[in-house]
């Protein structure tokens, strides 16, 4: 198994605990030296906290390991492609190297709708490595959501019922 995909199964693994709590499943790991030196999962709904997506978590947990801010020998793997938020965040905290499962055609900017990770006009630019694991992180959200559609239809279909 290639090392990208090792690490991404780690990112998998947090993107599963975020949907043990109910939480959209996106899960990132922070990778320094072969090593893990950070991980997160989405805990916006948990915490009630637009800011409490996997990426920044991870970021957060990775600067109180190396003792600073810049992580500019880190990759950070994320199931899901970062949003405007954690792409800026990630260029404000000079990620070597972004590596994401599954596009995000509603937010996506690290390519999909725009690619701020690699825009010149930063001082900071990030290699961006797209697709690994692509099927099991669009599989993970797509199983979610699906969930959540039967579970709103099913209670539409009671509350008609005692109606």
């Amino acid at each position: 198994m290639m090392q990208l995909e090792v690490y991404m199964d780690m990112a998998i693994a947090e993107a599963r605990q975020a949907e043990i709590r109910g939480e959209v499943p996106i899960g990132a790991v922070v990778v320094l030296d072969g090593k893990v030196i950070g991980r997160g999962y989405n805990l916006r709904e948990t915490d009630q906290d637009p800011l409490a997506h996997a990426e920044l978590i991870a970021i957060k947990e990775a600067s109180e390991a190396v003792g600073g801010w810049r992580l500019n020998d880190c990759d950070l793997y994320v199931t899901l492609e970062p949003c405007p938020m954690c792409a800026g965040a990630i260029v404000q905290s000079r990620v070597k190297r972004v590596i994401y499962g599954a596009k995000d055609p509603k937010a996506g900017c690290a390519g999909t709708l725009m690619n701020l990770l690699n825009d010149p006009r930063f001082n900071h630019q990030t290699e961006v490595i797209s697709g690994i694991r692509e099927e099991a992180c669009s599989q993970i959200l797509t199983q979610f959501f699906r969930q959540i559609r039967i579970t709103r239809k099913r209670r539409k279909q009671a509350l008609r019922e005692q109606s």
